[in-house]
């Protein structure tokens, strides 16, 4: 009769252990990152610098095809001209009515493609 050594098995509790506390200390640092829950009073200096706050481009296409840069009503020939005059860096809206054409949006996104503007955001509402 042969008799089962020691080390005919490995124990995995152990490990398995070790899995769960690492699992517990990730799970609890990811919900204070991304709900804000860690709340920091920061000091203060008086020689602060102090940023001006960025502007966001608004562009905005209405059902019937009116283009709309930052609550100003615009015609398709001067958006591009418009558009020129503001830093490539600056972040831009797009607000587009679901009834619109889509041929608008594409107007748009060519001009913005052209003039290579690529810190664009397109709005949307949640249900």
């Amino acid at each position: 009769m042969r008799r089962k050594q020691k080390f005919d098995s490995i124990n995995v509790v152990p490990f398995i252990d070790i899995m769960l506390v690492l699992l517990v200390i990730v799970l609890t640092t990811a919900s204070f990152i991304q709900t804000g829950v860690i709340k920091l009073d920061l000091p203060t200096s008086s020689s602060t610098v102090k940023e001006k706050p960025k502007k966001e481009l608004k562009i905005s296409i209405k059902k019937e095809g009116n283009i709309f840069f930052d609550k100003e009503e615009i015609k398709k020939e001067e958006l591009e001209k418009t558009l020129l005059t503001h830093d490539k860096t600056t972040p831009i809206h797009l607000y587009c009515d679901k009834d619109a054409k889509f041929q608008n949006f594409v107007f748009l996104l060519d001009i913005l493609k052209k003039n290579q503007y690529e810190n664009l955001g397109i709005v949307t509402q949640n249900d």
